[in-house]
């Protein structure tokens, strides 16, 4: 079965792992301190707080900005569901705009067709790996004074008008499942421009505490901690930090790799009519977390008739985005955009030691299934 992901990870991540281990600190410590800052450093931001998950990272970012009832969030209903979680979190209320149906992405349009006077924040999603307009959303966002949080969950690598996507961003969330290029098993990140928010951000992480366990075992003194306010248990561990330094060093591989097994995925499926698939935005590239494509108009089967056909053929694909809003946890509002994105897409297999024999099968199969 050829996998639709598989996480690049070898013995350097296993030794730095063993290396945590030896040391006898797990706990969040010195190499998340290393790891934040080194994240930081290679993606244009001034601070990194590490934190257990993206979701975590969404959910602190919208705490922090103190939204909360009666507020509403702007969000995508095309993308995962935690996106839209976030904000409930808080006790604001999502409300779901329609995206680009190239892109994926919110719009300045998409948004202000569902802006309200309770309208705080807007949540953009670089989906996919697919990044926004940044400087098209920030402007809208500045003239309604709205809060704009990046979630670049899936987003690390790509760029932006030259440079890293999120540099520079008020507040950015970033994912380190085992889907996404640059993997810690689980964990998450957020990044700010704003030294002040970032100190807080670590105190909320930990309990509110005042000062970490870390610091406080470094002081070589009694150091007692307070709780300044009630805070969240959102921490990374030092094992999980190993890896990602790692993971790290080897990101720009990963993202040439995926890059060229995208445009030879191009080449290949120009031949299949009508069939359409995820590409560089004309202000910034994709790193290419999901090759998505969308069903040709034609063909009158369904995702799911397609992603069965290709596993009993021995390619294990997945259906494309979500749509958040035709969950049961949400109510359904009008998003044609959206619903036909999520009906007609799919993701096909896409990683860092895909063979080209193993590509060739893919394009392959899907050709025959589609015909």
């Amino acid at each position: 079965m050829i996998p639709v992901i598989r996480p690049w990870l070898g013995e350097e991540e296993a030794e730095a792992a063993a290396d945590v281990v030896r040391s006898g600190w797990v706990a969040q410590g010195p190499r998340v301190a290393s790891f934040e800052a080194a994240f930081a450093d290679a993606f244009g931001a001034a601070h990194g707080v590490a934190v257990s998950s993206c979701t975590t990272a969404l959910h602190l970012a919208l705490h922090l900005l103190g939204i909360g009832p009666g507020d509403e969030v702007v969000v995508p209903s095309f993308s995962f569901i935690a996106t839209a979680n976030a904000a409930r979190y808080v006790g604001a209320t999502p409300v779901f705009a329609d995206v680009d149906p190239m892109t994926g992405n919110l719009t300045p349009d998409t948004i202000s067709a569902v802006v309200t006077p309770r309208t705080a924040a807007v949540v953009g999603v670089h989906q996919g790996g697919v990044p926004f307009d940044v400087d098209a959303l920030e402007a809208l966002c500045s003239r309604k004074d709205l809060a704009l949080v990046h979630d670049s969950a899936c987003a690390v690598g790509s760029t932006y008008r030259g440079v890293p996507v999120s540099a520079g961003a008020s507040l950015a969330a970033w994912s380190f499942h085992p889907r996404k290029l640059l993997t810690t098993g689980e964990g998450g990140m957020l990044t700010t421009s704003n030294a002040d928010w970032a100190a807080r951000l670590r105190r909320l992480r930990e309990h509110g505490m005042s000062v970490s366990a870390a610091d406080r075992h470094a002081s070589g003194g009694v150091k007692l901690e307070e709780y300044e306010e009630v805070g969240f248990n959102f921490r990374m561990t030092d094992i999980q930090a190993a890896i990602g330094l790692v993971q790290l060093a080897k990101l720009p591989e990963v993202i040439a790799r995926r890059r060229e097994l995208a445009d030879r995925y191009h080449k290949m499926l120009a031949e299949i009519d009508g069939l359409r698939w995820v590409a560089d935005p004309e202000y910034g590239t994709t790193n290419y977390q999901s090759f998505w494509v969308v069903l040709p108009d034609s063909y009158e089967g369904t995702v799911v008739d397609v992603l069965g056909a290709l596993m009993s053929r021995g390619v294990s694909a997945r259906r494309g985005i979500m749509a958040s809003h035709l969950e049961p946890a949400y109510s359904w509002v009008d998003l044609p955009v959206t619903e036909r994105l999520t009906k007609r897409s799919l993701i096909l297999p896409l990683f860092h030691q895909m063979t080209e024999s193993e590509q060739d099968t893919v394009v392959t199969e899907l050709a025959e299934i589609l015909r």
